[in-house]
């Protein structure tokens, strides 16, 4: 099998999951991306050359953190706050374990090994729960946030490659980081993006946020995706650089491994739920 077919074959399940997960149905979705928030959590440590002690533990922890925060939404019984009580309690432990469970491992470098199991619960696992907020507020606000996410990569990707092919017009970002990536490009993505957000406008998919102006709400939607997401794909490309690695894995086929399909997220994400926790607010004024 060719690379563009398996590339294409991957990309295709890849976003037919994605896509179903969200508008299917809740549990679903929380299948799906808490196993998926577990196997980015283990794909950092392998990277890194965490040993198995810490890998498990922080993929468990990273278990915990995302379907404790898909069950606290899913549930409205009486007893939600003691629910959400016991799961909180439950991921404190388990970070507390961690770092106490350095004293008894002789590690050559506990520091290291703690530093390590924080940023992959900070910057993956909790960015990968945050989506279960976007979820449970309006499922349509997180489709379009990877909508916008994949388009907004394609513009470009697109646009950064005609312009490279113009005498001056490829200004490289960050090239010592990520060489491929151009201003040009960057602006050629917004558009798109800015475009489609206010498409998605249109269609009604941010209705949730009446009385705001809605074609309003998805421009500037679309901005901070395209902003935030741009900066944690260079986030991941500057971790895969110091490492020394062109691919975090081999997920997908074709396509690299889960934090490159993810990258985006990493920061897109926790940009989305603030913004939406400010017009929500704005609409309740």
């Amino acid at each position: 099998m060719s690379n563009f077919v398996q590339r294409t074959l991957s990309g295709a399940v890849y976003v037919g999951l994605v896509v179903a997960s969200i508008l299917v149905h809740p549990v679903f979705f929380s299948v799906l991306f808490g196993f998926v928030t577990m196997l980015a959590v283990r794909e950092y440590h392998h990277l890194i050359h965490s040993d198995r002690f810490l890998t498990l533990v922080s993929t468990i922890s990273a278990g915990v953190m995302f379907f404790g925060s898909a069950f606290c939404f899913l549930i409205t019984t009486y007893y939600n706050d003691i629910i959400i009580s016991i799961l909180v309690g439950l991921y404190l432990y388990l970070v507390l374990f961690t770092l106490i469970s350095e004293l008894f491992r002789k590690a050559e470098n506990p520091i290291h090994n703690w530093g390590n199991y924080l940023v992959s619960q900070v910057m993956i696992a909790l960015p990968f729960s945050m989506m279960c907020f976007v979820m449970y507020a309006n499922a349509y606000l997180l489709l379009a946030l990877f909508v916008l996410i994949w388009l907004n990569d394609s513009g470009a990707y697109c646009v950064g490659s005609l312009m490279a092919k113009r005498k001056g017009g490829n200004h490289k970002m960050f090239p010592r980081v990520s060489p491929g990536k151009s201003w040009e490009g960057l602006i050629g993505g917004a558009v798109v993006a800015v475009g489609v957000g206010a498409m998605l406008a249109y269609l009604g998919w941010f209705n949730r946020l009446n009385p705001l102006n809605v074609y309003a709400v998805g421009i500037v939607f679309a901005l901070v995706v395209v902003v935030f997401g741009t900066l944690g794909d260079l986030m991941e490309s500057l971790m895969k650089r110091t490492i020394g690695v062109k691919d975090s894995g081999k997920f997908l086929p074709g396509h690299g491994g889960v934090l490159d399909r993810f990258d985006s997220i990493l920061l897109a994400t926790p940009a989305v739920c603030l913004l939406l926790y400010v017009l929500i607010s704005l609409c309740g004024a």
